[in-house]
C-alpha cells in the first residue's frame, strides 16, 4: 500500500476540483449550480496501479471544450471536437428539456434566473414569454456555437504542473517505508 502516494492523488483530484470550480463561477458560468456540483474525482488502486478519474455532468465538456455552430464558430473551439449539426435537435429536444417546460425548458429558465427580456428596435420592452426567449437563446447558440471556458482544462493543467514533483516524493517516501519495515522484520 503507497500510503503517501494515495494521499497526494488525494491532494491533487482536490485541488482540480476546487479550482475547476472556482474557474466556473468566476466566468459567470454557475448560475444553477448543477455543473458545479456534478465535478468530482476517484483515486482508485488495481493490481499497484493507481489512477485518479474525474467526472462530471456530460455537458460540462461541452462548456469545457466548446462547440462548433452551424453557421460561425468561436476562434477558441477550433481544436473541439463538437459541433452542432443543421439537422440537430437543439431546437428541439435541448430547448424542451428541463424539470419546468412553462419557462420554455433550459434556456428559458437561464433566461428567467438571469432576468434577460425582449426589447423592440427602440429598446423597449416587448411582449414576449421565456418559452420565446428560450427560443430565439437555442437558435443563437445552434448557429453560433458555444464559446469553450477551459474552467477543467486549465484547472487540470496547472495540476499536472505542479503535482509531479509532489507525487514523485510520496511515492519516494513510501519506497523508504517499504524498505524499513522489511529490514526490520529480518531482525
Amino acid at each position: 500500500m503507497l500510503k503517501n502516494l494515495q494521499a497526494e492523488l488525494q491532494k491533487m483530484g482536490k485541488y482540480v476540483v476546487q479550482q475547476s470550480r472556482s474557474n466556473l463561477t468566476k466566468g459567470k458560468q454557475n448560475i444553477t449550480k448543477d455543473l458545479y456540483n456534478s465535478i468530482g474525482f476517484d483515486p482508485s488502486e488495481s493490481k499497484g496501479v493507481y489512477s485518479l478519474k474525474f467526472g462530471m455532468d456530460e455537458y460540462g465538456e461541452y462548456v469545457d471544450k466548446g462547440v462548433h455552430g452551424t453557421k460561425s464558430s468561436y476562434v477558441t473551439a477550433k481544436n473541439s471536437p463538437y459541433r452542432y449539426k443543421d439537422s440537430s435537435s437543439l431546437m428541439g429536444v435541448e430547448y424542451y428539456s428541463g424539470k419546468n417546460k412553462k419557462f420554455g425548458g433550459i434556456f428559458g429558465q437561464w433566461a428567467k434566473k438571469k432576468k434577460i427580456r425582449l426589447r423592440n428596435d427602440k429598446g423597449q420592452f416587448k411582449k414576449g414569454n421565456y418559452k420565446s426567449i428560450g427560443f430565439v437563446l437555442a437558435r443563437s447558440i445552434k448557429e453560433k456555437g458555444i464559446k469553450p471556458s477551459f474552467f477543467f482544462t486549465r484547472a487540470f493543467d496547472n495540476a499536472l504542473k505542479r503535482y509531479p514533483i509532489l507525487l514523485t516524493k510520496a511515492f519516494a517516501q513510501d519506497i523508504i517505508d517499504i524498505l524499513k519495515e522489511q529490514n526490520n522484520g529480518k531482525n
